[in-house]
This record gives C-alpha cells, structure tokens and sequence, in this order.
C-alpha cells in the first residue's frame, strides 16, 4: 500500500464518527501482530522508540534519525496507518520542519507535533510550556514542511496537566487557527476538561492515554475524539515475557520444560510471512 493511501485511511478516521483505540507498536512485527488482530491504526511513542532504540529513559536523548529510521522499518513492513510522536520537532521551528519532511518520508501516517520545553531545562523540576506564540510558529513550520498534504499534523499540548483549562483552551484555538488538522491532549483526565476542549475547537481530537474517567468508547465518540491512545502496554509486556524467559533459562530451566520453541513457530512464520519469501525463492531462485 502507498503511503499516500495510508495517510488516506487515518483522514477517515479523523472524519468519521467513532473513537479509535491504535495499537501501540514499536517494530514491524508488532505492527504486523496489531494489523492481525484488527487495530485500524498504529501508534509508535517517542517514550517507546528512546526505550526500544536505546534502552534509555523518555528524556528526549533519542534523536530525530534514530526516531525516523525505526518508524521508516516499521511502515515499510505493514500496511497498518501509522501515528507517530515525535515530541517537540527535535528543536526550534527549523528543525520542526525538517522533522515532518524525515517523517514523512518515513511513511508515517500522522504525527504530532508538541509545545512542551525540551529537553527539560536547567533547574526546572516540572515540565513546562514554551510560548503560545512560538508554539504557533512550530505548528506553521510542521505544516509547511509537509508536501503530501494528505500527511495529518497534529498539534499536541500538555497544558491541561502543567498549566490550566483556560491556557490549555487558548493553546488549541490558536493551534487550529494556524492550520494543524486536529489536536492531540495529554493529560486530560475529566469530562470537564475534555468538554472545555471541544467546546474550544472543531478540529478532530486526540486523546494520550485516558484516565479511568474517560475510558467510556462511547462517550469519547459522541466528545469528537477520534482516537485516544491506552497506553503502551504490549511493549511493557514483551519486555517482562523476554525477562521471565531468559531468567528462567538462566536457572537452569531447561527449554523443554517452557514448551519449547515450537509453540511458536506458526506465529512467527506468519508474523515474517515466511510463505511469501518462499514463494519469491521458488519464482526467483
């Protein structure tokens, strides 16, 4: 599938009337498990790429190529319409610009683009925001370094958590006017909050992950959102299933006694679509 077409079916997402719960993944075979098992769309998080890439905390020590090169793998393995986080546009409204042009190259279906202050600054013990104004040239940069306009950019604030409703509120407004196609939230947790935000806008919302208030699908349906992150719990928990395993074997387990690794043979043959390269051997080989 063209990334054009990609981009396409995440615009009738954000068109249409219902929220959408992505699948978070993190390479091509956990996009190609999401696509299996009937997620409609993808989210790769700049948290999950630092740790995936690097095996380093969300401090915003991954940089714009190592993020690209890893979205880039996992759109050209799928078919799954792809969102991605890629935090603060590594930098000023110039390398915003350029963040979008590698993403979009990358194939990404959509991605947002942030108005916290990063990487933390010196002595500041809480996140903070930078300026509504330079977080509108950021969001004009974003948009003018696209050139497939069917590329979705969002922008996305914090503000509903760091500052208040009514900064959060000013933020979306402005954001919108400056041509974004709809706004990503982080960190609102009550009804209140979200029906501030879409009283504010009537761009499509997204949501990170939701608090137990908010978990309601249809609810956020009938609020505007059009796709609310839950998390990144596959992640998480390949991690401690890789941990498990391995801690095991290391005692002395014997690889019989987990079930072997014929147990998964047929997932993973499917998973690397072993029957296409053979069927590209005999026809080529």
């Amino acid at each position: 599938m063209l990334d054009s077409e990609k981009r396409e079916i995440f615009r009738k997402v954000l068109q249409g009337e219902e929220c959408l719960f992505p699948g978070s993944v993190y390479d091509a075979v956990s996009a190609r498990l999401a696509t299996e098992v009937g997620f409609e769309i993808g989210m790769f998080a700049g948290s999950i790429g630092s740790s995936v890439v690097l095996g380093a905390p969300d401090y915003i020590v991954l940089t714009l190529t190592e993020f690209a090169d890893q979205a880039r793998r996992i759109c050209r393995n799928t078919d799954l319409p792809l969102l991605v986080d890629a935090d603060h546009g590594y930098g000023n409204a110039l390398n915003v610009k350029r963040t979008v042009e590698e993403l979009e190259n990358a194939g990404v279906a959509a991605l947002t683009i942030e108005d916290t202050d990063l990487p933390r600054p010196y002595g500041t013990q809480k996140p903070t925001l930078i300026s509504i104004d330079e977080g509108i040239g950021k969001m004009k940069a974003a948009l003018e370094g696209r050139s497939d306009s069917s590329l979705i950019i969002a922008g996305r604030s914090s503000a509903f958590s760091v500052t208040s409703i009514e900064d959060a509120v000013e933020r979306a407004k402005q954001y919108e006017s400056a041509g974004v196609d709809a706004m990503f939230f982080a960190g609102i947790s009550t009804r209140e909050e979200l029906s501030a935000a879409r009283d504010a806008i009537s761009i499509p919302i997204m949501l990170g992950s939701v608090s137990k208030e908010l978990e309601d699908k249809d609810f956020l349906s009938s609020m505007g959102v059009k796709v609310a992150l839950q998390g990144h719990l596959p992640y998480m928990a390949g991690v401690k299933a890789v941990y498990e395993v391995m801690k095991a074997l290391r005692s002395g387990t014997k690889p019989s006694e987990l079930g072997g690794a014929s147990q998964y043979s047929d997932l993973i043959s499917r998973v690397t679509r072993e029957n296409e390269h053979d069927g590209w051997i005999d026809k080529y080989l």
